[in-house]
């Protein structure tokens, strides 16, 4: 079993608090039969699909905050408070703090304006949710350091048909994980040297973020793996049904049409 940080390595695994949450619920979901692998049926049940596409949606985004400098910290997952919460990632440069809310939302049309963001039309809490982020963390670097903190918070669109920006809101960024990085690397700097460090170790103190210093849960990373490739292999099956249905009926059409051509000649 691969295990999570630990507390020297707090933040640096990323998605792990979504992934133990996928693999604890799917535990319980019924493995497919023979038949159910035949069809290519995804094992992942109604209850384990948000967290799995949960996962998915912040590890694209860590491989996009991969890439940033050495001058920027990064942590992934990061707990918060003593009620399970947790921030996806908390990135920390030259250009200040931000915390960022990943959201996968799979072939979506996303709309936003200053005060509402809709995916397929319906509202969401992704603004509010990610003002609170941001305050909250804010909140905290500010009691740790003695000097105020300005927290941003970004929401980070992952797997969307389309973005339509109405009007982007005033304290929080929307984008899409393609255009992350070189938003960071574009925003004006407004922290020296020595403050951002500073910042950056009281953001690697795990007691910054919780009431109570503990390990975190074990996560098995190797069963995560298993489970994206059999996810992977049922989709592939089901695009090889696909394929098989549209090359039978092409054929059928085609063997009618060719009967009826020749019975119109043959007449």
């Amino acid at each position: 079993m691969t295990t999570t940080n630990s507390f020297e390595q707090f933040g640096s695994i990323p998605a792990s608090a979504v992934i133990a949450a996928c693999l604890q619920v799917q535990a319980s979901v019924p493995g497919r039969s023979t038949v159910s692998k035949l069809f290519g049926r995804s094992p992942l049940s109604a209850d384990s699909r948000p967290w799995y596409l949960g996962a998915l949606g912040e590890l694209r985004v860590a491989q996009r905050l991969a890439t940033l400098d050495a001058g920027w910290t990064v942590l992934h997952s990061v707990p918060i408070g003593d009620r399970g919460s947790d921030i996806d990632h908390v990135v920390i440069g030259a250009a200040g703090v931000f915390t960022i809310n990943t959201k996968l939302h799979e072939d979506a049309r996303i709309w936003v304006g200053s005060k509402r963001l809709l995916v397929n039309g319906q509202k969401t809490e992704h603004l509010r949710n990610s003002r609170y982020e941001a305050q909250r963390v804010e909140k905290l670097l500010t009691a740790a350091t003695g000097f105020p903190t300005a927290t941003h918070p970004a929401i980070v669109i992952v797997g969307a048909r389309s973005i339509t920006i109405r009007e982007q809101p005033d304290d929080v960024a929307v984008l899409r994980d393609t255009e992350l990085v070189r938003w960071l690397n574009r925003r004006q700097i407004t922290l020296d040297a020595e403050v951002r460090d500073r910042l950056a170790t009281a953001l690697a103190r795990r007691e910054l973020w919780t009431a109570a210093v503990q390990p975190e849960a074990d996560v098995d990373m190797s069963a995560f793996g298993a489970l994206r490739s059999e996810v992977t292999a049922a989709r592939r099956v089901r695009v090889l049904w696909a394929v098989a249905l549209i090359i039978s009926s092409v054929a059928v059409a085609g063997t009618i049409a060719l009967n009826a051509y020749a019975t119109l000649i043959g007449g």
